[in-house]
């Protein structure tokens, strides 16, 4: 006794036979990002830096001598790569602030007067007409 043969032109779980790609997933199913799940990344992320530079630091403890415009001193090599790094990036963030502030008060300067010219473009009804929409 045997049966019909199994067809495989049977859709997909979730898919179409006719297009046969890959299953939708339902607009109940999607999970959205929230706040807190940002902020729990970005702590997570934040403690996983932390403890890079906290075993680089301790890699790094031999003491180095350091002069830099007449200052002398010695630090730990990791703590002096650690500076190093910090001061270089200070570099590239305080020019780039300034730069941005720059271009905020220019787009604000432009906002400002096109909105001076769209007020005086516009003209002021004529006396005892009404505008469209107030009529008695």
């Amino acid at each position: 006794m045997t049966g019909p043969a199994p067809s495989d032109d049977r859709p997909a779980p979730g898919g179409s036979a006719a297009t046969g790609g890959p299953p939708q997933a339902s607009p109940h199913h999607v999970v959205t990002r929230t706040r807190a799940g940002t902020v729990w990344f970005g702590a997570a992320s934040f403690a996983v830096i932390l403890v890079l530079l906290l075993i680089f630091i301790l890699q790094n403890s031999r003491k180095v001598q350091i002069s830099y415009l007449g200052a002398h001193g010695h630090l730990p090599l990791g703590v002096a790569l650690l500076l190093a790094a910090v001061l270089g990036i200070l570099l590239v963030v305080i020019p780039g602030t300034a730069r941005i502030i720059q271009l905020r008060t220019t787009v604000r300067r432009h906002r400002t007067i096109a909105a001076r010219r769209a007020d005086s473009v516009r003209e002021p009804p004529e006396a005892g007409v009404s505008p469209p929409g107030n009529r008695p």
